[in-house]
């Protein structure tokens, strides 16, 4: 049985590839699809990044839902990055339509914004471990008030990296609600950033659709080969020590950021 016409078997094959080192990793899909697809495949810029927003739009929807089953998503911490992060994606996007978007300018800033998180997510995945230690010892000194300001300038910082980059909502985004939110379990933390990354790259992505950024093939194809993979990476958690994991995974970030820029 032959593969529809639209659907690219290297795409598919990629797809596969990074949706079973998410599953195993848990590792933002963004911050490996969208250099693999720049770098590899020599897909523009614009088009990774807005196929990629509406790609981590439609997986994470899943993982939602069954955090959501799981009441495992702390729906205040939520509701406190969207205040911020979707006015922040929605002024993103029309400054991007405004300068032109897709033009030589406005691809060379996603460029150096995808450099930029890519080596800012390194350390956030290799010192994860020593961040949350941190966090609990710090736990207690941030006023409520402050704690939710705080999210909120998250949010908005998320949702302009995310817009420009595709990458953020994951490592970052973890690595920040760990240190505000110690004394919310992990698990109730990785819910909710999942959650978040709904709705902000599902309106990054289709304000990328809209200044025609995306390509819908490339969507099919990568999502055919990443809904398997998660569930194989799922299944092969703990196979590889976690040490080696982040290590290997913070070598690969940054010698694809400091490629990108």
């Amino acid at each position: 049985m032959s593969l529809p016409e639209s659907i690219n078997l290297l795409y598919v094959l990629s797809g596969l590839g990074v949706g079973f080192l998410v599953g195993m990793t848990g590792v933002g899909g963004g911050s490996l699809m969208t250099p693999l697809l720049i770098l590899l495949f020599k897909v523009h810029p614009q088009a990774a990044v807005g196929t990629d927003l509406l790609y981590a739009a439609l997986t994470k929807t899943v993982g939602t839902l069954v955090h959501g089953r799981r009441q495992s998503v702390e729906w205040r911490v939520v509701g406190r990055l969207a205040l911020g992060s979707i006015p922040a994606t929605l002024l993103t996007i029309a400054i991007l339509h405004w300068a032109g978007s897709p033009s030589a300018q406005v691809t060379h800033v996603i460029s150096v914004a995808l450099g930029i998180a890519l080596l800012i997510t390194a350390p956030s995945v290799l010192f994860r471990q020593r961040l949350q230690a941190l966090s609990g010892r710090r736990a207690g000194q941030l006023s409520p008030a402050m704690t939710g300001y705080l999210t909120t300038l998250l949010g908005g910082m998320l949702g302009v990296m995310v817009t420009l980059s595709s990458v953020g909502a994951g490592a970052i985004g973890m690595a920040a609600l760990i240190f505000l939110y110690p004394a919310i379990e992990l698990r109730r933390l990785v819910g909710s950033d999942i959650a978040h990354a709904v709705p902000l790259t599902a309106i990054a992505g289709m304000g990328h659709w809209w200044i025609g950024d995306i390509d819908m093939n490339l969507l099919a194809s990568l999502l055919c080969g990443s809904i398997p993979g998660i569930i194989l990476g799922s299944l092969c958690v703990g196979i590889v020590p976690d040490r080696v994991q982040r290590v290997i995974l913070a070598v690969i970030l940054v010698t694809v950021g400091v490629k990108v820029m």
